[in-house]
């Protein structure tokens, strides 16, 4: 019976350890300066797939560049229902390809998890994007990334279509976008990682990090967040001899005279994961120090982070519950972001001396980082943002079924629509778009408008059978409300959703308009003291015939209601 016993032993034993050097990652098996290729990828998942009952490896949603998104799934109980009561973990890697440290650490970290070499949790699961831009990791190169110091080879990072898919999550523009959100919308994780590379001042740190910005978690949560789990991480990191510096947002200039929280708005991935409150971290390994430490970095980051979130799952889950409580019809939500310049706070930082010499090339001055003379001392640091604007929280929102392309989108996200089942004159707030700018240069596929202002008022609006209703008492509010509010800074309104309304459809011929705006003015003498007081204090307006006229049209029942007429509506009780 013993040696029966040993036998079946020695055969596990020889399977594993055979097993173990198969899973051996491309980085591991290479000079350490090497990342996976696309092919090299999907073989290894397949094959720990195959090795492991507790990884599974699943099929998601198109990409651009025609292949499947896929998601790797580790659950120590071998339940892969996300709808289980664990905390979850969600994993992005190589949203910019040229940027590939996750993509090589995920793969040793789920690996370790499923030989037992890392204690598995308990209470967690961990849910791994490989790779997010398909199509920038397939076009490899050695080139691109000119600040970099390895890998030798290495992704792009722009995705088949060349978009740069860390700037749309609420555009939406290509399929990556759009089958990422399915995949929130699944996945419903707590916890969110999106791991980077970074490019900009040279400093000490292999490991910097975004903390997502706390205020978007409300106030509650945020705390929560930047207080207790954040401090919590960076703490566990510099115990492990891997001290991590806020994400140093400094370009063309030396860190030392201070920086600020990096503002992740909802068209990054930390920003729109943060309109579910969901806990968001950014880390940006340092593009100039050895491709085996960043990775290293990476792998142990993940690890903190997994170790914090099983230990504190409860609370975790319980403080994002908590998080709706404010999120009422009727209360007030913060829609704009600035600085807060009054809360200065110190930071103790490891850099090098920066300075400026004559360029060799342009014989004018250069900035240069002397390596030879690090430092280490209190800097300024702005971790802290302030609300400047805010909006009152409807009840619903009205969408009319022809603003398809934003009630898609909706879907996607998980948010519920009611159709109205019959046609119905419903009194609403109503927008009027007063003022916006527009960018002079294309940015990601857009001419994006800013600094949006509107008017509002109650109206009286027959609305259609097949529009939709849509209530604020969901987990989804914050997405709505960042997205159909068109002052807020990724608006569906400023990504150009809407813009047919800022053209009008129709006008008039001054000579045929003449007769009928004398008619008009005759006949409302309140108009026509308004258009003679205008004269009188407007001197432009006074020298200019088709203002005057261009002006009486818009006061006549002739102005299209179409023209600047934002066609999203809401009730407020």
């Amino acid at each position: 019976m013993n040696f029966f016993k040993t036998l079946i032993l020695l055969i596990s034993v020889t399977g594993f350890s055979q097993s173990s050097n198969t899973l051996k990652t491309p980085f591991e098996k290479g000079n350490q300066n090497q990342s996976t290729t696309y092919v090299q990828l999907q073989k290894f998942y397949a094959d720990l797939d195959a090795f492991s009952d507790k990884i599974k490896v699943v099929k998601k949603g198109q990409t651009d560049s025609g292949n499947n998104l896929q998601l790797v799934i580790f659950s120590e109980n071998k339940d892969f229902d996300f709808n289980q009561n664990k905390t979850k973990i969600l994993i992005n890697n190589g949203i910019h390809p040229g940027e590939p440290d996750g993509i090589d650490a995920s793969m040793q970290f789920l690996r370790d998890l499923a030989t037992g070499k890392i204690k598995a949790p308990k209470n967690t699961m961990i849910i791994v994007i490989p790779v997010y831009n398909i199509g920038g990791m397939l076009n490899r190169n050695s080139t691109s990334r000119t600040n970099q110091n390895g890998p030798e080879e290495y992704g792009f990072r722009g995705n088949a279509r060349n978009f740069d898919l860390n700037r749309d999550f609420i555009k939406s523009d290509t399929k990556n976008s759009r089958s990422f959100q399915e995949i929130v919308a699944e996945v419903q994780p707590d916890v969110f990682i999106d791991n980077h590379v970074s490019n900009g001042a040279d400093y000490q740190y292999i490991f910097t990090c975004i903390a997502t910005q706390h205020e978007r978690l409300g106030e509650k949560l945020g705390n929560y967040f930047i207080e207790e789990f954040t401090k919590d991480i960076f703490a566990d990191m510099k115990a492990k001899k891997i001290p991590v510096s806020p994400y140093v947002n400094v370009h063309n200039g030396t860190p030392d005279v201070g920086f600020e929280q990096f503002a992740d708005t909802p068209r990054y991935a930390t920003g729109y994961t943060t309109l579910f409150n969901i806990l968001g971290f950014v880390p940006e390994t340092h593009m100039l120090k050895p491709y085996d430490l960043r990775v290293n970095a990476t792998y142990e980051f993940m690890l903190s982070v997994l170790n914090y979130t099983d230990k504190n799952w409860t609370k975790i889950k319980q403080e994002r519950q908590n998080s709706y409580t404010d999120l009422k019809a009727g209360n007030s939500y913060p829609i704009s972001w600035e600085i807060d310049s009054t809360k200065q706070t110190t930071i103790e930082f490891k850099g090098f001396e920066g300075s400026y010499k004559k360029s060799d090339i342009t014989q004018k001055d250069r900035l240069f980082y002397d390596r030879s003379k690090p430092f280490e001392k209190q800097i300024p640091f702005y971790p802290n943002y302030k609300a400047v604007d805010y909006i009152t929280i409807p009840k619903y929102y009205i969408i009319p079924k022809s603003q398809w392309t934003i009630v898609d989108l909706l879907k996607i996200n998980g948010v519920k629509l009611k159709e109205i089942k019959s046609d119905s004159v419903i009194e609403v707030e109503s927008y009027k778009i007063a003022e916006y700018q527009t960018s002079k240069s294309p940015y990601e596929g857009h001419y994006s408008h800013y600094n949006t202002k509107v008017t509002k008022e109650l109206q009286q609006i027959k609305f259609l059978k097949g529009d939709y209703l849509v209530a604020t008492d969901d987990k989804t509010v914050k997405y709505l409300l960042e997205t159909l509010e068109p002052q807020a800074v990724d608006s569906f309104f400023n990504w150009n959703f809407i813009d047919t309304i800022l053209q009008q459809k129709e006008y008039f011929s001054a000579y045929v308009f003449e007769d009928l705006a004398k008619e008009y003015l005759d006949k409302n003498p309140d108009i026509k003291k308004e258009f003679e007081n205008k004269k009188q204090t407007d001197s432009n307006f006074k020298n200019n015939a088709n203002a005057q006229l261009d002006w009486i049209y818009k006061h006549s029942p002739h102005y299209e209601k179409a023209h600047l007429q934002y066609p999203v509506y809401r009730i407020l009780n």
